[in-house]
């Protein structure tokens, strides 16, 4: 791994809190950018549901950041995210930047600037090995599914995916 002080910003933050518990894969530059998932896959040489996709909604109650992770291979249903949490509505870059502290296309599932109400997509559990964003468009880390209720505070897991998605 490169030095952290080298690393951009958001990605340093990632590094520290994986670090703080004991998380035994450092996140990682690519050459180039994984903004989407499948940039992503083909980067790491994976299928695209191994990558965790984090997606944050805005919750209309209380303005709260709604952080769904999901398989990059699925698509949230919002419905579905709404029974869950309560009505959400989309959340534009300002919005992510300002509660996540990352920009779209590097959010982290961890190191956010605000805690976020979280949820965990349980097709992510079809994989043993996921990578997920670390704070930048080119960062990324190796976990396992199972990792994601340690590092988000035990999240829960549920079905929060389109059918047929």
């Amino acid at each position: 791994m490169q030095d952290a002080k080298a690393q951009p910003e958001g990605m340093q933050r990632v590094t520290a809190a994986l670090r703080a518990v004991g998380h035994p894969h450092a996140p990682q530059l690519l050459d180039d950018a994984a903004r989407t998932a499948q940039q992503a896959a083909d980067a790491l040489g994976v299928q695209v549901g191994q990558i965790a996709k984090s997606i944050i909604f805005r919750r209309r109650s209380d303005d709260v950041a709604v952080l769904v992770i999901t398989s990059g291979d699925r698509r949230v249903d919002e419905k579905k995210v709404d029974a869950l949490v309560g009505k959400t509505g989309r959340a534009d870059a300002d919005f992510v930047k300002a509660r996540t502290g990352f920009s779209i296309g590097g959010v982290s599932p961890v190191a956010h600037a605000t805690p976020p109400v979280v949820l965990i997509d349980r097709e992510l559990f079809r994989f043993d090995e996921i990578w997920a964003a670390a704070g930048h468009p080119h960062a990324v880390f190796r976990l396992h599914p199972q990792d994601l209720a340690k590092l988000t505070g035990n999240a829960p897991v549920a079905d929060v995916v389109q059918a047929g998605t």
